[in-house]
């Protein structure tokens, strides 16, 4: 899915460096570390959003839309509708739509409405985004990604304002698509705890550098 060797990532200056890492299909990788220390950062330019300072990173995919990235700020169409912007995710997915403009349209209806359904937004499929709360609009971002389903998910807090009721069921759905499609996913996420039981790995932006945390040992 994802290899870097001797990574360096920043913004002129580096960040973290020295970063060894192979993600494989079907495994959650975490990210923990304090704020502003990277890892933000990290995650945007496994995205190729931001080009590396220095060292190796592989990330070849056929289409571009194998790679879902669930940002901080979720990029979200605000004024539009719940249904609007998680179909704009089946407007990336790497699949490809059945033959025929009604076959097509029932087959992205049909994805967009078992997201939504997923993450229990069912209710607020025709309500405009801006009038949902902030953990309703990191569902929706989330189901949006769901729907593209990529291989590789970058996700950047994707947890945070989730109750934790909400964030079982966030988790429940992504794990789904982990197992059914083998899709790998790279996560930032604050709560250490909740990092450590949800991930195959975890690993720790400290002092410049990324090293494995808990069990969490690079192979």
């Amino acid at each position: 899915m994802l290899s870097v060797r001797d990574l360096t990532v920043g913004y002129g200056t580096p960040l973290v460096s020295g970063i060894d890492l192979t993600v494989k299909p079907g495994e959650i990788i975490g990210i923990i570390g304090a704020s502003g220390i990277g890892k933000t950062t990290l995650l945007r330019t496994f995205a190729g959003l931001v080009p590396p300072m220095g060292g190796q990173l592989d990330a070849n995919f056929a289409h571009r839309g194998e790679v879902g990235y669930i940002p901080q700020r979720l990029g979200l169409v605000r004024h539009a509708s719940v249904e609007h912007n998680v179909g704009l995710g089946t407007r990336a997915t790497p699949r490809t739509p059945p033959n025929g403009w009604r076959k097509a349209y029932q087959w992205r209806a049909k994805i967009t409405r078992e997201a939504i359904e997923a993450m229990g937004l069912t209710d607020k499929t025709r309500e405009p985004v801006r009038r949902l709360s902030g953990g309703q609009q990191r569902r929706t971002a989330t189901a949006r990604t769901l729907a593209q389903r990529p291989s590789l998910i970058l996700a950047d807090e994707f947890l945070s304002e989730l109750d934790v009721e909400n964030v079982e069921m966030v988790f429940t759905a992504i794990l789904r698509l982990v197992e059914e499609d083998r899709t790998a996913l790279v996560l930032v996420e604050h709560d250490v705890e909740r990092a450590l039981r949800y991930c195959t790995r975890v690993f720790k932006v400290q002092d410049g550098t990324l090293t494995p945390v808990s069990g969490g040992e690079e192979e």
